[in-house]
């Protein structure tokens, strides 16, 4: 694989990986704020389900200490492109990034464990449906 093929594909998780968190993050406040508004599409079990699902991979993966397999993936292709890689999780990147935050990884655990608890609880809040 070529360094240019190598960025471009690195890019692409990149784009992939922001459309993950968005979901997750996104998806959360659009369930809640449905089942005040009756929207019939937040109790799509398939739909809640994804969302449960990767909420709880991703906080499991805090809690082991692993980074999550898109930023080992795109930052071996940023590698093979010859290109910077960072070394900690895609979230504590782009977060200290943008907000020039610093936090040691236990708040980044204590952060996803708690949005995944909030995940699940809008189980009980807004209920999914077959």
């Amino acid at each position: 694989m070529n360094a240019a093929t190598a960025a471009l594909l690195a890019d692409a998780l990149l784009t992939l990986h922001v459309g993950v968190v968005l979901f997750v993050v996104g998806l959360l406040p659009l369930i809640l704020l449905g089942g005040v508004l009756g929207w019939r599409w937040v109790h799509s079990f398939g739909l809640r389900l994804t969302h449960l699902a990767l909420m709880v991979f991703i906080a499991a993966q805090a809690w082991l200490g692993q980074l999550c397999p898109l930023t080992i993936w795109e930052q071996d292709l940023r590698r093979r492109a010859g290109e910077t890689a960072y070394r900690e999780s895609f979230i504590e990147h782009w977060l200290s990034r943008l907000l020039y935050w610093e936090a040691p990884w236990w708040a980044f655990v204590a952060a996803y464990t708690g949005f995944a608890v909030l995940v699940a609880a809008a189980w009980r809040w807004v209920r999914p449906r077959p």
